[in-house]
């Protein structure tokens, strides 16, 4: 790092260099204002023995800035980026990215704040590593950059990049997400889970360190989100809508494995080639289309491409008034079936039904796009257009499921008490079943209020039986049923249903938080740790992701890398737990304490079962217990799912208090 002052780029942002050599094997892309940042970097790098390129210091005298630049990145071996909202900002920056992108050069991401990326971006770091190099995390940073470089991963290897900031509600215990999760799969693009890891016994047979398949079914089909192509570009809610329920109607065709929503809409505004797409969802084909509403009119363009020629199989374009909407999506549906060469169920009628007030079904589509931002306030909007939904259409099946799914939500974030919320849902899901017992989001609703709320498992296995029965294979329903089981202790049972989700559901979080679960409850905790660490890897911002993997570090006995992680946790709640457990593992017992006083402060009312497991992991039982007996008291929908398998809690496990609580609870 020469002491000088070097010259600003008149464009706005600076690049810094080591080297002569436009072969370098490291070309260093940052905005002026993390210069610091990027100093430290190229410092850190060339301490190791990695040589540099950034300009200005290896644009050589006479040569031209920009041509220096493409040349540098066409020569480099790998870019490594200071991703901030300064370089977001940057279009010189991106237009280094894509140059990266187009040579198909390895693009690490150092990411130093929670800025939302770009959809350019978002598309040129589809599949790049991410490295957090928050002010906290430095250190740690370049250590394990320098690691990256020199044992780099393949491209598509290392997941996908983030859609945007932290996508997690900003309420109390989105950690009890996790129980609504199967629930809302088709929402997860946004969904927060909740992670909780637990062991037990060993089971010698070793899970698959793929869950995918590597043989792709020609009967296989991803449905993208459909691109709105609106004068003022506010349809795509309509869109998404669009393609969610060609994609619900593709579902019940026999024989045909259909993507889930939560896998196949990570790709939503990125232009990927499709038969990179193809290759990551595991299909042969891929739908796409656009919608172009003017008035009561829309254009909707789909088209059926092969993933491994990419060839157009099918495509066509309908202009039709906005009350034939579900008509074109059982023709668009009708048609992929048709090019498959695939045969429906006797009786198999699409969707069945028609849009009696055009309005309504707007205001359907409104509410599930509103929900998909997990916020209080996007809850709240999409509860809201869903009874307005109600109003206009009083016996609409998907209004009524759609409310129902939004009451449990709002229950989740802290909007509504568990008996408002769980009981309003109730209702408004047993309206959706009375009018259509073939409601598939009614079932998994009910289901989640009996085995959340409840406390009923043989009514929540069968809704969720019920649910399956009406279509096979389905995504949201799988992973209901993966959670019930780890619940009830079935891991068997449980780890067949988590491979069938991800077979379907490929690089859907949720589910890889399941495996990891599965896998930490038969004491494969290497496997668990690469399982969450592929996790973070797919979605750096994952809700409780770094809570997670810094606990299985701390059953591995790496208390410092769990000290790493738990640091880098994003949801108070969880941070202050991990912290709590680490400090008191390295003997900080003061700082333990310390931060037991803050959750006692903060987590009392809502989060009482988080303050028990920090008991019992310290050994006092009594306290333990009452703060147990509490998260009983609050019907604490998270209960459920630790008591029995919490290893936090294995402490209490025998005393008489602890097993009155299973009983209460109706576990076995």
């Amino acid at each position: 790092m020469a002491d000088r002052a070097e010259p600003e780029d008149p464009r706005g942002y600076v690049h810094r260099a080591q080297g002569t050599a436009e072969s370098a094997r490291v070309f260093i892309s940052y905005a002026s204002g993390d210069k610091p940042i990027a100093d430290d970097v190229c410092a850190a790098l060339e301490a190791a023995g990695i040589p540099c390129w950034m300009a200005p210091r290896d644009v050589r005298p006479g040569a031209l800035y920009a041509d220096a630049i493409v040349r540098a990145i066409t020569n480099a071996k790998m870019l490594v980026l200071v991703l901030s909202e300064s370089s977001i900002a940057s279009s010189h920056v991106g237009k280094e990215v894509e140059r990266a992108s187009s040579k198909r050069r390895p693009i690490i991401a150092l990411r130093t704040d929670a800025a939302i990326l770009t959809p350019a971006l978002e598309y040129f770091l589809s599949e790049s590593q991410w490295i957090d190099a928050s002010a906290t995390h430095r250190d740690s940073a370049y250590v394990r950059l320098v690691d990256a470089i020199r044992d780099p991963q393949p491209v598509g290897a290392g997941g996908t990049a983030p859609l945007g900031a932290a996508e997690t509600p900003k309420a109390r215990s989105n950690r009890k997400l996790l129980m609504v999760s199967f629930a809302v799969a088709a929402l997860a693009v946004t969904a927060v889970i909740s992670i909780r890891l637990v062991t037990s016994k060993r089971i010698a047979a070793e899970l698959p360190t793929s869950t995918a398949s590597t043989t792709i079914s020609a009967k296989s089909v991803a449905v993208l989100p459909f691109a709105d192509m609106s004068e003022k570009h506010d349809h795509e809610y309509f869109g998404d809508g669009m393609a969610e329920e060609i994609l619900d109607l593709l579902t019940k065709i026999p024989d045909l494995t259909v993507i889930g929503r939560t896998s196949s809409f990570q790709f939503k505004g990125r232009n990927e080639d499709l038969r990179a797409i193809g290759s990551k969802l595991n299909v042969a084909y891929v739908l796409e289309g656009s919608v172009r509403n003017s008035g009561d009119q829309v254009r909707i363009t789909a088209q059926l491409i092969n993933t491994r020629t990419g060839a157009h199989e099918w495509s066509e374009t309908y202009d039709r008034h906005i009350g034939d909407v579900l008509k074109l999506e059982d023709a668009i549906s009708a048609a992929v079936v048709r090019e498959l060469q695939l045969s429906v169920a006797p009786g198999y009628s699409g969707s069945g039904s028609t849009v009696e007030s055009a309005e309504a079904h707007d205001l359907i589509l409104r509410g599930r796009h509103a929900e998909d931002r997990l916020d209080k306030e996007g809850l709240d909007e999409a509860a809201t257009l869903f009874q307005e939904a109600l109003d206009r259409n009083p016996r609409s099946t998907d209004a009524a499921a759609g409310l129902a799914q939004a009451y449990v939500l709002q229950e989740e974030v802290g909007s509504l008490a568990p008996d408002v919320g769980f009981e309003q849902a109730r209702l408004a899901a047993a309206d959706a079943l009375k009018w259509d017992p073939k409601n598939v989001l009614a079932h998994v609703v009910m289901a989640r209020i009996h085995f959340a709320y409840d406390w009923d498992w043989v009514a929540a296995q069968r809704e969720l039986q019920q649910a399956m029965t009406i279509t096979p294979g389905n995504a949201d329903v799988l992973y209901g049923e993966a959670v019930l089981s780890q619940i009830l202790g079935r891991e068997d049972d449980a780890l067949r249903q988590t491979r069938a989700l991800l077979a379907r559901d490929p690089i859907n979080p949720s589910a890889l938080v399941e495996l990891s679960n599965i896998q930490a409850a038969r004491d494969h905790l290497p496997e668990a740790e690469a399982t969450m660490r592929r996790v973070l890897d797919i979605r750096p911002t994952w809700a409780y992701g770094h809570y997670s993997l810094g606990y299985i570090l701390l059953e591995r006995g790496d208390r410092n890398g769990a000290l790493i992680e738990m640091q880098q946790e994003t949801m108070d709640d969880g941070k202050q737990e991990g912290l709590a457990l680490v400090y008191y593992a390295l003997g900080r017992k003061a700082e333990a304490d310390s931060v037991l006083a803050g959750m006692l402060k903060d987590q009392a009312a809502g989060n009482a079962l988080n303050i028990a497991e920090v008991y019992a992991f310290r050994g006092q039982s009594d306290e333990a217990m009452h703060w147990l007996e509490r998260a009983y008291a609050q019907k604490d929908p998270y209960l459920s799912y630790n008591i029995k398998s919490d290893t936090l809690l294995k402490s209490v496990a025998g005393d008489p208090r602890y097993e009155a609580i299973l009983r209460k609870m109706n576990l076995p």
